[in-house]
């Protein structure tokens, strides 16, 4: 050790002092580093470490003050609770269904209209890439009451109307939602066509070039040449799509009103928790600790699943991106 040591002043003698200032730079960006990134981590896990600490607490343990993170009765009654009031089952079924459907009809369709702004020119290109943007600013919530109207009473050109004698009402379907999704109208498409459209003006001309060469048109092209390049953006698109329908309530309450999902379950917990508790135990009032404490249980039920098929589909991708030879 002392050899290190007479070595590393002697080399910082012979370089008049730069050696120990480097070091010292070095250390100190790397305990500066490593600090951040413990608080970014402690603000991130610290609310779920404490939901999870209350999940399994009785009702008395919540207003014991002597109590900090672990559970003087624990319990698994507040899960039984969320789980009953929330349909889980069922729910967490519907929404994983729905999650991919929705996902897999977003990427694809984005994707192609990404392709589309990367690659072709076509009449009043930039003012429709100008919507893009627009649909990415703009919040969903400032068209809500005409998304409402216009699936509510559903026609086209007034046909159903005037053979039917009504309009279509085609709320509390899918229907809906997969319209939009087909119109790249859904949940976020304008970033994911946003980013599509600048992966795709990354790749060279000249696999397109070749393609139309071997006789593929453009939709081939398409599918058999830029799909199979575009594994890393297609794969970020999925997992942010799938993430975010699975959180979704603003378009799951406006149109998929009877397919229980989890976000859905998740926002009426409180209400159904006060009126169970009024015919099983006859009380009037529920504390609000107690709401808390289950509405911290049914967060972590919908969290949960989410963060395991997340890591699930995201081995999968990056193995097969692996194997196909692709970096992310």
């Amino acid at each position: 050790m002392s050899n290190k040591t007479e070595s590393f002043w002697k080399r910082n003698e012979a370089s008049a002092g730069i050696l120990l200032r480097e070091t010292a730079k070095k250390w100190i960006v790397a305990i500066f580093r490593a600090l951040l990134l413990f608080g970014m981590c402690f603000l991130i896990l610290q609310p779920i470490f404490n939901k999870i600490s209350i999940s399994f607490m009785a009702e008395r343990d919540l207003y014991d003050t002597t109590i900090v993170v672990i559970p003087k009765h624990p319990t698994l009654d507040n899960y039984h609770i969320a789980s009953g009031l929330m349909s889980y089952w069922k729910s967490l079924f519907n929404t994983i269904w729905v999650s991919l459907l929705v996902s897999s009809i977003e990427v694809f369709m984005c994707s192609l209209v990404g392709y589309g702004f990367a690659r072709f020119e076509f009449p009043l290109k930039n003012f429709w890439f100008f919507c893009v943007i627009l649909v990415i600013i703009i919040p969903p919530q400032t068209i809500s009451t005409s998304l409402y109207l216009h699936f509510r009473y559903f026609d086209i050109f007034g046909l159903f109307k005037m053979l039917t004698g009504s309009a279509i009402n085609l709320r509390s379907s899918m229907m809906p939602y997969l319209f939009m999704c087909f119109g790249c109208m859904g949940l976020k498409d304008g970033l994911y066509i946003f980013m599509t459209r600048q992966y795709f003006r990354g790749f060279p001309y000249e696999l397109e070039e070749a393609a139309y060469v071997d006789g593929c048109g453009s939709f081939s092209t398409f599918i058999r040449i830029m799909l199979p390049g575009a594994k890393p953006i297609i794969t970020s698109c999925f997992l942010f799509s799938f993430v975010w329908q699975w959180t979704d309530s603003f378009y799951t309450e406006l149109f998929l009103g009877k397919i229980n999902m989890l976000s859905t379950q998740l926002a009426a917990l409180a209400e159904r928790l006060q009126t169970y508790m009024t015919l099983t135990l006859g009380k009037s009032m529920v504390t609000e600790a107690y709401t808390q404490a289950i509405n911290s249980t049914g967060i972590l039920m919908v969290i949960l699943p989410l963060i395991i098929l997340y890591l699930f589909a995201q081995r999968l991708f990056v193995e097969s991106l692996t194997t196909t030879g692709v970096k992310m």
